[in-house]
C-alpha cells in the first residue's frame, strides 16, 4: 500500500450458503485506525471499549485503535441463518507518532450520511465516505487526513475529479474493467493504480462491463502521507521496536480493554 494506508483486504462478491458464514474472533489492535467499508451483507462489530453495532451494505465502520482495543466483527445472525451475498473492503490507515496512543474510538456510518455526487456528464455516481471531494464532504471523522469515496462509472462514461496534489493518490478497481490516467493505462478487477503527484485523479470505464452492477465499481483513495518510521507485529502497529515490545506486554497484562462477559 502507500502512505498512510497499511493494508487493503477486498472480499469480492461471495454468496453464502446458509450455516456457512463465518467471522473473526476477538482480537487486539494499537497504533491504527480499521475501515470496513460493507458493499452487500449484514456484519456486526463488538469491541472492549464498548463500541459495536450492525452494518449492512453502504454502511461503514470506523475503528480507531490507538492504545490498544479488542474487537471481533461476525456475520449477522440473519445472514448465518439465510445466507447471502457479501462484498466489502477493510483498510488498514496508519496513525500519526503522536496519535499512537489516541484514545480508541468506533464510528458506525449510516450509508445513508454518505456525501453523493455525479460527473458532469451524469455517468458516474460518487459516495464519498471521508475527506472531501469537489466540497462534498464525507462523514467519517479522521484522524490521519485522507480521503476514501466508491464510485460507480456507466460503461464508457469518464470520471474526472479534483485531488489533494500533497496526498497520494490511488484507484482500485472493485469490479469491471476500464484504464486510468490520460494516458488511459488498462485496469480491472482487484487490480491497483497509483497516481503521481496531480491535481486530478481521472478513470474511464471500458464500454462492456461483465460484472453483477454493470458499471465500473471502483475506490478511490488517498491521504497525507506521514512519513514515518514503521514497527509492525501482527494488529500492532507503531514507530519502533521497543513499541511493538511494550504493546504485546500491555496487551498480555489486560491493559487494551476487557471482553464483555457475555462474550466469554
Amino acid at each position: 500500500m502507500s502512505d498512510p494506508f497499511l493494508l487493503l483486504d477486498h472480499r469480492a462478491d461471495t454468496v453464502l450458503e446458509p450455516r456457512t458464514a463465518k467471522g473473526r474472533p476477538w482480537h487486539p489492535h494499537r497504533g491504527f485506525e480499521t475501515v470496513t467499508y460493507l458493499i452487500d451483507g449484514e456484519i456486526e462489530h463488538e469491541d472492549s471499549h464498548g463500541g459495536g453495532g450492525i452494518i449492512r451494505g453502504g454502511d461503514t465502520q470506523w475503528m480507531t485503535a490507538g492504545s490498544g482495543i479488542q474487537h471481533h466483527e461476525s456475520p449477522s445472525e440473519r445472514l448465518v441463518v439465510q445466507g447471502g451475498l457479501v462484498q466489502g473492503v477493510q483498510l488498514w490507515v496508519n496513525l500519526p507518532s503522536a496519535l499512537k496512543m489516541t484514545p480508541p474510538r468506533y464510528q458506525d456510518i449510516d450509508g445513508s450520511r454518505l456525501a453523493l455526487l455525479t460527473s458532469q456528464d451524469g455517468g458516474a455516481l460518487v459516495r464519498v465516505i471521508a475527506g472531501e471531494i469537489a466540497g462534498h464532504r464525507g462523514p467519517d471523522i479522521t484522524h490521519t487526513p485522507i480521503t476514501l469515496a466508491h464510485a460507480s462509472i456507466a460503461p464508457g462514461a469518464r470520471l474526472r475529479v479534483p485531488w489533494l496534489p500533497d496526498f497520494s493518490a490511488m484507484v482500485y478497481v472493485l469490479s469491471g474493467q476500464g484504464s486510468v490516467g490520460a494516458e488511459r493505462r488498462p485496469v480491472a478487477e482487484g487490480e491497483i493504480a497509483s497516481f503521481g503527484v496531480g491535481e486530478t485523479l481521472t478513470v474511464t470505464a471500458g464500454d462492456r462491463q461483465p460484472n453483477r452492477t454493470g458499471e465500473m465499481e471502483v475506490l478511490l483513495l488517498g491521504g497525507l502521507p506521514l512519513g514515518e518510521p514503521l514497527a509492525a507485529y501482527g494488529p500492532f502497529v507503531m514507530n519502533t521496536h521497543d513499541e511493538i515490545v511494550q504493546a504485546v506486554a500491555d496487551y498480555r497484562s489486560g491493559r487494551m480493554g476487557v471482553i464483555p462477559a457475555k462474550a466469554v
